[in-house]
């Protein structure tokens, strides 16, 4: 089994992570560094460790959704001493974590595991998941600035994949905007706004493939239903 497939089935972290984790020097293999991708291990008789803690297989597996608030970040732990997601699930006996992120400043729908291969569907480039955003802004977008959008919008020299954008009308909450995405840059959704010249005041992650966030309260999980699990594992949009 390569390595990182095992730490990800060990629950410590998705396999994209996992590789992360190796070539930053922080994983070990029978007492030796391994710093590199294609290390086949095998599961039963090396001992693997990450940040000195030997890691084996989880034998339940987890999957929870969470209704994000804003004001945590989407990691195990943080240097700065910030509120990460994790406080917010401690009844859970199992090394679980957040599958791709959401930031600091925007709330919503995160999905939490401790099955690699599943987080690895849902955050590889190559397996394409919609994301939902609700975006709060100071005003509506014109269609020009919807069509810029849906094409795609230059961000560090690199175009984002093509999105979906409407105007939604609530007159009780202000202007909004409904955008769907696959991709997952560096806050990408607000950039994308800010490149329109449009302010977001606030940002609410409300579906990824075919999991809603529906009425979760905000701070609160449940454990996803074996149907919604297997429907986001044939990466239904």
């Amino acid at each position: 089994m390569r390595l990182q497939k095992f730490i990800a089935e060990c629950g410590i972290a998705s396999r994209r992570n996992a590789e992360k984790m190796i070539e930053s020097g922080r994983v070990r293999v029978n007492g030796e560094l391994v710093d590199y991708m294609g290390c086949i291990i095998d599961p039963e008789c090396d001992t693997v460790e990450v940040d000195g803690r030997v890691i084996k297989t989880e034998s339940k597996k987890y999957y929870i959704m969470l209704h994000k608030p804003k004001n945590h970040v989407t990691t195990v732990s943080d240097d700065l001493g910030r509120p990460t997601v994790m406080h917010l699930v401690q009844d859970i006996n199992a090394r679980i974590y957040p599958v791709g992120r959401l930031d600091f400043d925007t709330s919503g729908l995160l999905i939490m595991t401790n099955d690699g291969n599943f987080a690895n569907i849902l955050t590889h480039p190559k397996h394409v998941v919609n994301k939902t955003y609700i975006a709060r802004v100071d005003r509506p977008l014109s269609e020009d600035e919807i069509e810029k959008l849906q094409k795609g919008i230059d961000l560090d020299g690199v175009k984002t994949a093509p999105a979906k954008v409407e105007n939604i009308k609530r007159p009780q909450k202000g202007y909004e905007v409904k955008i769907t995405i696959h991709e997952g840059r560096n806050r990408q959704v607000r950039r994308m706004l800010d490149a329109v010249g449009a302010n977001v005041m606030s940002l609410k992650r409300i579906s990824v493939g075919s999991l809603t966030l529906g009425n979760l309260p905000e701070g609160k999980w449940r454990r996803l239903s074996d149907a919604e699990i297997n429907k986001l594992r044939g990466k239904s949009k």
